[in-house]
């Protein structure tokens, strides 16, 4: 009987040594994606808007590194410019950063800070139809506990108009997973 004990604890033992790294693995590429974003929601979209400002939907979705925005429009009559502050300020469609006029446009997010853009179409940016975002910096911990730079943070998305409700569901679901998976290892190997 007492080999069958021991025998059963080193095979669990085994097994949560093969499953654990995996389940590590699966977390951390998961946790890290990049998520495709429609900029103004399902419902608004881009476009001049109305109750409702591009900034507030900006205001309450937050933005990572390497996520990916959507700028769906009617490329007949409207376009996305991406521009600097003063651009965005002044509403200038004169000299922009990036220019993009095919109805379905999609940026990339390679840095963290704020990033502008206005609509190209003639009087649409002064009617509203423009958006600054704030990037999430990736703040990375020194010894002693301190940071190397100020982490810029947005106020967390709310359910009712966020795109990003799966892949936060997904990663809180992993993170369970991931805490289900020690807690039943331990448990084998008790």
């Amino acid at each position: 009987m007492a080999s069958s004990s021991s025998s059963s604890s080193s095979s669990s033992s085994s097994s949560l040594r093969i499953l654990l790294p995996l389940v590590v693995l699966v977390f951390f590429t998961c946790s890290s994606q990049a998520s495709e974003i429609r900029v103004g929601g399902k419902e608004t979209g881009w476009k001049i808007p109305s109750g409702y400002s591009l900034n507030q939907w900006a205001e309450k979705s937050r933005f990572q590194v390497g996520d990916v925005l959507l700028f769906e429009y009617d490329a007949s009559k409207d376009s996305v410019l991406q521009v600097t502050k003063e651009a965005y300020d002044s509403c200038s469609t004169s000299n922009p950063i990036k220019q993009f006029n095919d109805g379905k446009t999609k940026i990339q997010i390679d840095d963290s800070g704020p990033h502008f853009f206005i609509s190209g179409a003639d009087g649409n940016c002064a009617k509203g139809e423009k958006m600054v975002i704030v990037v999430l910096h990736e703040s990375r911990q020194q010894p002693g506990g301190g940071s190397d730079s100020q982490a810029i943070t947005t106020p967390a998305p709310t359910p009712a108009d966020d795109n990003n409700v799966a892949a936060g569901g997904l990663r809180a679901g992993l993170a369970g997973l991931f805490g289900l998976a020690i807690g039943s290892g331990l448990v084998l190997v008790m």
